[in-house]
């Protein structure tokens, strides 16, 4: 089978035998994928990641041997191995957790030398994680449930009580996937912050309330402006806390994932915020920020990654009923032979938000 592999630190398209599936693994032709921000990292940390597995305990990339990336797919059932049930026929199309269940556990699929990820015309997937896509749901858009599952996520572990203000910085997949679950949720104002006038414009789309452009307007005190109290509000405060801004509760995500953005929200975010560094925004390099700041203002740092399987559930359905137009953030479908270009294209936030990877186009 054809395949985008990640060899001697290049996306490179070769042939390489088609997996055959193993106790409780179905065979799955991989109709679409998306490229995701994670695995434009990767390849450029890609050991950084290594690192970081070994420190976390889990197995890391064996960087002298091929890998292919991809965790979010949509894959049609091929066939099945030994010890399944054979509950979904096939040609039915699925979606699952970019993970496979083994004998020796749980190994993820995507980042690893044993798993092929979606970047190959057929890959192995657990019977057991697999959900059929409902509603005749097109596969480019099914795939999006893993990145939407993300958002999904970091809106729950957000802790979100009732009447605050999030701000959202970054309206890349993963800032806009937080953006539709804020809407899901019913948080209103939402404010969302990003330089390119293509993601501003999704995000208005998928339901910011109001976008920010970090070179017309600092977006804390846009925050700020969509954030003030009610008179009854300001008149409910305890003594000590009229002595401060009257400003409602504050949430920001931060969803870019790039050194140095850790620093300016602990800058610009106000007194007892809550903020979410959303995970699969990675910033892979090291980085530093003043916890003095965070001290002074008593924030509190919330670091997020992935989600749970009912979220991911969820996220399907809510592609599937329509709740989330994943066909607004899908700028690019391509084959395989196109993977190393599109790596390079998503470095321009204007070209594209979301490329898919098609590997029998």
């Amino acid at each position: 089978m054809r395949a985008a592999i990640f060899r001697n630190g290049e996306i490179v398209v070769d042939r390489m035998a088609e997996p055959k599936p193993g106790l409780g693994q179905v065979l799955v032709k991989t109709l679409a994928c998306g490229i995701c921000g994670s695995d434009l990292h990767a390849r450029q940390h890609a050991h950084r990641m290594v690192e970081m597995a070994r420190k976390t305990g889990r197995k890391p990339m064996d960087l002298a041997r091929d890998i292919v990336f991809g965790h979010e797919f949509c894959c049609e059932i091929v066939d099945y191995g030994p010890g399944t049930t054979r509950k979904l026929k096939p040609g039915i199309h699925v979606c699952s957790l970019p993970a496979l269940v083994t004998p020796q556990g749980i190994e993820g699929i995507g980042y690893s030398n044993d798993n092929v990820g979606g970047y190959a015309e057929a890959m192995l997937l657990s019977e057991g994680l697999l959900l059929e896509v409902p509603n005749g749901l097109a596969p480019e858009h099914a795939a999006l449930t893993e990145p939407l599952a993300v958002g999904v996520h970091a809106v729950a572990k957000a802790n979100i009580r009732g009447g605050e203000v999030p701000l959202v910085i970054g309206c890349g997949p993963v800032g806009l996937a937080v953006i539709a679950a804020l809407r899901i949720k019913g948080l209103h104002p939402i404010v969302a912050a990003d330089y390119s006038p293509a993601r501003r414009a999704l995000a208005a789309k998928l339901g910011a309330d109001i976008v920010v452009d970090p070179r017309v307007s600092q977006p804390y005190a846009t925050w700020a402006e969509h954030a003030q109290m009610s008179d009854a509000e300001k008149a409910a405060r305890p003594p000590f806390q009229a002595m401060l801004p009257a400003l409602k509760p504050a949430i920001i995500f931060e969803c870019v994932g790039v050194p140095g953005l850790l620093q300016q929200v602990f800058e610009g975010a106000p007194r007892d915020a809550r903020v979410v560094v959303v995970g699969v925004g990675v910033c892979m390099e090291t980085d530093r920020h003043e916890p003095m700041l965070g001290i002074m203002k008593e924030l509190n740092v919330q670091y997020v990654l992935g989600y749970t399987p009912d979220e991911f559930a969820a996220s399907l359905r809510l592609i599937a009923e329509g709740q989330v137009d994943a066909a607004a953030m899908v700028t690019a479908e391509i084959g395989i032979d196109g993977v190393a270009k599109a790596f390079a294209d998503l470095a321009n936030p204007e070209a594209h938000t979301k490329i898919i990877v098609q590997p029998w186009r």
